[in-house]
């Protein structure tokens, strides 16, 4: 019998996924993020403490256990070899100091180097060299699958195309508990090997660029990181080319066919012999002192830099001990970003405004005096939802503190209450929506208000708009304006109407700025969108809480959108990964009859609505694993991934489809779960002698 407060965390735990959801389709897959980096980060430390508090509710498709958003499948798609981790994140001198006893205690000892490097804001890549010659270029992605990006990667002039070696005397500079990269050896180039960097702009590029664009009448780019990652996922390498884009490498992910170096000091000083670019305010320390010393010195000097760093990465030194320390989740315990403070400033708080999301929520945000934040005039804030106003008493007229965090979307941390004159007027959510004047309701649980009129103007606009997107259907040419010019104008409802659209050439040719060829390139890039899989229809469609992965999963499972309309509650939450909430919303969608009618109106159109089942062949196929605790040989993410690489499944919740669980030192609850269901259990040896019996190949 579920308790009262399991219940509440149970509802917190699914609001925030769907939340952190969202917010990692917003910045790493469309690169328009919506809240600062702080909030995000506040968000996914709450997810952390709830599922620490109830480990029984972490979920496969929880964002504590993976990292970024989906790849851009348009790209064409990269498997990483080994996981592209993400970062824990310290935010005070103190959680510096307590990660750096957590290595301490795992290793046994506090002798332990590390190296300082400035954390670039950027986009993640990771290249492969075959025989000195770069052959792949991809995003960090999911982690385990990134963008390719390689023919834009080849524009960038730094990167080198041919690997040289470079000859000098090999000594190292040295000064006090420091060092610098700034020495020359021969380096040994294996067969092949992949590094890992971050792809920038840089500040004065960026604003030549957006000054260009302001010139052109074209929209300007938020960030010198959304310039950059907008940049190298283009379709035309042309264009990347023309962008001023640079990188920093910092990381060998892998290597095979020769010999590399033992520490990860070696490592950057090889990468940079062998022509990389190496970022040239790394340091190395003995000493947390001098690491944290070196952290609070970069808080002012950042700005002096010509490219934005949002904190510094600590890493331990040693390979060995990176190995022995292993990851937990998506992060590996070598490794920490110490994140610097988020840059504030006070103004006016003119009014608080709404506007109405595609799924009909009521989305409350701060309409400011203009105020300059980090070189940037901002004018509007993020608020998210009525309780969070409240609870913060952000009143309209209030003198308020405002912060970009991570310098990307402003927001309103709270009023300067010593400065309120009594005139400051507490805000309450409309009772009715903006756009359409239907009375708005708020779902028991849930934080958000919703119009409930499914043809609400302002809900068919943002759905057409998510329709056309990149993650979802993938359509050139349709952006805010036309679509709402589509919509006034009577030649659209929906998106699946977009499919009849080449019925009325002729009226779309006078529409003003829409000539011939626009048009044409429109009815092409539509007709393209037809042989889409079923996942990306799926996202299109615009199901609450049904983004890139859920989709994904429920694709792969049911085969066909026939098969997922007419499942119930219960055979849609047989999907791994797929709890009560989202399985109820997928339900309610398909329940209606004017969904159904969008399904029909795609399927006369010719639009795919079948997805091939392409789980991968291997040793382990139709085998699905958990993995807990510790193991000697292999970190858990080496696990996990050798177990897919293979062709199992790896999921992080013990159920009865569980075929096997393989378990370490510190289990926790997924053990006693194992062995209250009856699943069979693993230890590390039993697993190994299950992978050679197999046939499974080990390279370590």
């Amino acid at each position: 019998m579920e308790t009262a407060d399991f219940q509440r965390a149970k509802l917190r735990a699914e609001e925030l996924r769907s939340q952190i959801a969202y917010h990692d389709y917003r910045y790493y897959v469309l690169d328009q993020p919506e809240i600062s980096d702080a909030e995000y980060d506040a968000l996914m430390r709450e997810l952390r403490a709830i599922e620490a508090a109830h480990p029984e509710l972490i979920t496969p498709d929880s964002p504590t256990q993976r990292v970024g958003g989906a790849p851009v499948e348009t790209l064409g798609i990269v498997e990483h070899r080994v996981p592209m981790l993400s970062l824990a994140n310290a935010f005070s001198e103190e959680e510096l100091r307590a990660w750096h006893r957590r290595v301490s205690n795992a290793i046994e000892r506090t002798d332990f180097a590390m190296v300082c490097e400035p954390k670039i804001d950027g986009l993640a890549c990771a290249l492969v060299y075959e025989h000195g010659e770069l052959v792949t270029a991809a995003t960090r992605g999911d982690g385990l699958r990134g963008e390719n990006i390689t023919a834009n990667v080849r524009t960038i002039r730094s990167i080198p195309q041919r690997l040289q070696a470079a000859v000098g005397d090999g000594n190292a500079t040295r000064g006090k508990g420091k060092r610098g990269v700034g020495d020359r050896r021969v380096p040994v180039v294996p067969e092949r090997f992949e590094v890992r960097g971050e792809i920038y702009m840089t500040k004065s590029g960026f604003e030549r660029v957006n000054n260009e664009r302001a010139a052109a009448g074209e929209p300007l780019f938020a960030s010198p990181r959304n310039s950059a990652a907008g940049s190298v996922r283009q379709k035309d390498p042309s264009v990347t080319a023309r962008r001023p884009l640079d990188a920093y490498w910092y990381q060998l992910g892998w290597a095979e066919g020769g010999e590399t170096p033992r520490t990860h000091w070696d490592v950057l000083r090889w990468l940079r012999d062998l022509g990389f670019k190496v970022n040239p305010h790394i340091e190395r320390f003995e000493a947390i002192e001098d690491v944290i010393s070196f952290c609070q010195g970069w808080v002012e000097k950042r700005e002096t830099l010509d490219y934005e760093i949002d904190g510094i990465v600590i890493k331990v030194d040693d390979l060995g001990l990176q190995r022995q320390l292993g990851a937990v989740g998506r992060e590996p315990r070598w490794a920490i970003a110490y994140k610097f403070p988020p840059t504030q400033a006070t103004t006016k708080l003119l009014r608080i405004d709404v506007n109405v999301g595609r799924t009909g929520s009521l989305n409350p945000f701060a309409v400011l005096e203009p105020v300059r934040i980090g070189g940037v005039t901002v004018k509007l804030a993020t608020l998210h939802n009525e309780d969070d106003i409240r609870r913060k008493d952000i009143r309209e007229g209030d003198t308020v503190i405002v912060q970009r965090a991570g310098d990307v979307i402003p927001q309103v941390v709270g009023p300067v209450v010593s400065k309120r004159t009594g005139r400051e007027k507490i805000f309450s959510m409309p009772k009715r929506c903006p756009a359409c004047n239907t009375p708005v309701v708020r779902p028991a649980g849930e934080a958000m208000y919703y119009c409930p009129n499914r043809q609400c103007p302002a809900q068919r606009l943002r759905l057409l708009e998510h329709f056309v997107s990149r993650s979802a259907m993938d359509i050139d040419g349709i952006g805010e304006q036309l679509a709402s010019l589509l919509i006034e104008r009577g030649f659209v409802r929906d998106g699946a109407d977009l499919y009849r659209l080449h019925e009325r050439r002729d009226e779309l040719l006078k529409v003003e700025r829409l000539g011939e060829k626009s048009v044409d390139y429109i009815l092409q890039s539509i007709e393209r969108s037809k042989s889409r899989p079923l996942s990306r229809v799926l996202v299109a469609l615009g199901i609450r809480h049904v983004g890139s992965e859920v989709a994904t999963a429920l694709a792969q499972h049911f085969g066909s959108i026939d098969a997922l309309m007419n499942a119930s509650v219960e055979e849609i939450e047989e999907v791994p990964g797929i709890g009560r909430v989202i399985a109820e919303s997928v339900r309610e969608f398909f329940s209606l009859e004017e969904n159904r009618a969008i399904v029909e109106k795609l399927r006369a159109a010719g639009v795919n609505l079948r997805e091939e089942r392409a789980a991968r062949e291997g040793p382990l196929s139709g085998l699905t694993f958990v993995v807990t605790g510790t193991l000697e040989r292999f970190s858990r993410d080496a696990v996990e991934a050798l177990i897919r690489a293979n062709g199992g499944i790896v999921t992080s919740s013990v159920s009865k489809k569980t075929d096997y669980v393989v378990v370490g030192e510190n289990p926790g609850s997924k053990l006693a779960k194992a062995q209250a269901l009856g699943r069979p259990i693993l230890d590390e040896a039993a697993f190994l002698a299950l992978l050679k019996e197999r046939g499974v190949a080990l390279t370590s």
